[in-house]
């Protein structure tokens, strides 16, 4: 059985490390033409050679770096079948997170999202099909307790996930949203406090998420979870929210003590 995404033209943002770079390496070995994008030239150049992928440095999140990284994808790809927005930041934490790091973090983590999408579905829909995989985190289905700017907007990401694929799966586009805890990369080494819970399930490496993404893309399914445990903790805030909660706010005294031990 050939694969959806072999020998299709296929574009990944926050592609020159961690998970973006994981995934668009699976990608070219199952045959897709990719274009790798992401704001650091430098390392993108160096990762594009080692995988053969094409780059496209630049911002993939802004309505004008957006739309100049759609341009230069459709003339080296011919068109854009796949979109992987993978590009993500932590900015700022609790309450004192600035209006700037609340702003960066929409732009990048929710605002990418919806501008590739603005300019990419219209086209799918009418040659009858596209993909859209939004790199969300399970911190989009649950809370990251470290940090507000990255929970909101990350449920902002798969909240329009949700949207996407509920409008317009019938005229085949198919939305996944792939929602790991934690990964070893720069971000999950730079998690403080919030590092013993991410790892609590077992970290898993950035080519097993892209393993388990490049399976998830043979059945569409839409939530990709790396840490299957993510489900049963989704499943469980549904059910009773406040015992959810609660036991959220216990994990939050527990950090707080520990910090408090320093």
């Amino acid at each position: 059985m050939s694969h959806p995404l072999k020998d299709s033209g296929v574009v990944v943002t926050g592609a020159a490390g961690g998970i973006g770079r994981a995934l668009a390496a699976r990608l070219v070995a199952g045959g897709a033409r990719v274009v790798v994008n992401d704001i650091d030239a430098e390392r993108l150049a160096v990762t594009a050679a080692e995988i053969g992928a094409h780059a496209v440095p630049g911002d993939a999140a802004s309505e004008a770096g957006v739309a100049a990284l759609v341009k230069a994808a459709e003339e080296h790809l011919g068109q854009v079948d796949a979109w992987f927005g993978n590009a993500g930041v932590v900015r700022g934490l609790g309450l004192d997170a600035s209006e700037a790091e609340w702003a960066a973090s929409w732009e990048i983590n929710t605002m990418a999202h919806v501008r590739a999408a603005r300019l990419l579905v219209p086209g799918w829909i009418e040659r009858g099909g596209g993909r859209y995989v939004v790199t969300a985190s399970a911190a989009g289905l649950l809370t990251a307790l470290g940090t507000a700017t990255y929970s909101v907007t990350k449920h902002g990401a798969v909240a329009f996930a949700e949207w996407l694929s509920a409008t317009y799966r019938h005229q085949g586009v198919v939305v996944q949203a792939i929602c790991p805890q934690g990964v070893d990369t720069a971000m999950l080494a730079d998690s403080g406090p919030m590092r013993p819970i991410l790892v609590g399930d077992g970290a898993r490496t950035p080519e097993e998420v892209a393993e388990m993404t490049w399976a998830a893309l043979q059945d569409d399914r839409f939530l990709v979870l790396p840490h299957p445990e993510a489900g049963d903790y989704y499943r469980a805030r549904v059910a009773d929210t406040d015992r959810w909660l609660g036991s959220m706010n216990r994990l939050q005294q527990a950090m707080d003590s520990q910090e408090g031990a320093r």
